[in-house]
């Protein structure tokens, strides 16, 4: 019988002298390097570190070889990872993501790692709820057109579109103008942890594609990226009214792909004090602490669609789309679906 780190045989149609096995934290330096060499044809730049990279392959929920797959080319190297992010309940939407490296492209290997995905994904079904939906999910950057074909010929719709913006901040950006009764408070992680973990599950629940799970879960990934080497608590900022959080506002000094711009990683605010300005008030008052560390761009991540009116937040703080990517989903089982498509 193979072990979980022994060579797969080539089912899925991977080329001749081509192997599968499942990954080893050994495997990363050289997986970033693929990452990268993939990047830099897109977009010219490293879109990952390794010391970054290493807390998604950490995660203590993953099961490494079970849920990351390398390809070993017939001189060894490695040709292509993919990845099968089946961590949470309830097992209805099943994230998977890879990369092949831009001289072995065009060879199969993407349609290979993507059947293996859906495979693995498959065996999540009888987890999931009774009649519910499953759907497996992919997101590519826009430019790539190669793996755009290779996911439809894979049987995958287009569905969606995510942004990435920035700002560039020539001067110190507007002070902001707090509603009345907020206020802010410095965040410390071991007491807010927990109500910061709530109030981004609540802020985001109107966010397309959110299922509900366990909140324990939340709170242990939380945990997890406590220990992200770009994470600073003086960046988290938690705005209050009374004993209430009201909103969030989670940033990084830095990005994984642009080490001189700043990060909003999750903006946040809970329903009942929506449309008062603080979602742009904790903007700008990111904008600025940000800009006092030497950042003269900030960037951001948001749903092209979203639901609640973030995208039209962000470009009346000036703000403006820079890259662009496809979110792509296959149904795995028919049923009702538990993510969030509307906001009433």
């Amino acid at each position: 019988m193979l072990t979980q780190l022994e060579t797969i045989t080539t089912e899925y149609g991977l080329p001749e002298g081509y192997t599968l096995r499942g990954a080893t934290l050994d495997d990363l330096p050289e997986a970033v390097a693929m990452f990268n060499a993939c990047s830099r044809k897109l977009i010219g730049t490293d879109e990952v570190t390794l010391e970054g990279y290493r807390r998604e392959w950490e995660i203590p929920i993953l099961n490494l070889p079970e849920d990351v797959k390398v390809v070993i080319a017939p001189d060894g190297s490695i040709a292509g990872c993919q990845e099968l992010w089946d961590l949470f309940d309830p097992h209805t939407r099943i994230n998977t993501w890879g990369r092949v490296h831009p001289d072995r492209q065009g060879r199969g290997i993407a349609t290979a790692l993507l059947c293996w995905a859906e495979e693995r994904a498959r065996r999540a079904i009888p987890r999931a709820p009774e009649g519910t939906r499953v759907v497996m999910m992919n997101w590519i950057n826009s430019v790539d057109t190669a793996a755009h074909d290779v996911m439809l010929r894979s049987g995958f719709n287009l569905i969606r579109h995510s942004y990435r913006m920035c700002i560039d901040l020539t001067e110190a950006p507007p002070a902001p103008v707090w509603p009345e009764g907020i206020t802010l408070k410095a965040f410390d992680p071991d007491r807010d942890l927990e109500a910061v973990a709530w109030a981004d599950r609540e802020a985001f629940r109107d966010h397309w594609g959110f299922v509900e799970r366990p909140f324990e879960q939340d709170l242990q990934m939380f945990r997890h990226w406590l220990g992200e080497p770009r994470f600073d608590p003086s960046l988290w900022f938690v705005a209050m009214r009374g004993d209430e959080v009201a909103g969030i506002s989670l940033c990084d000094p830095y990005t994984e792909d642009a080490a001189d711009m700043g990060w909003v990683g999750s903006l946040g605010v809970l329903r009942p004090y929506r449309k008062q300005g603080l979602g742009l008030a904790l903007l700008r008052h990111s904008f600025g602490e940000l800009y006092r560390r030497s950042r003269r761009r900030v960037g951001l991540g948001v749903d092209a669609q979203n639901l609640t009116g973030a995208l039209r937040l962000y470009e009346k703080a000036g703000m403006r789309v820079y890259r662009k990517s496809n979110t792509y989903e296959k149904e795995l089982r028919p049923g009702v679906e538990l993510s969030t498509q509307t906001v009433e």
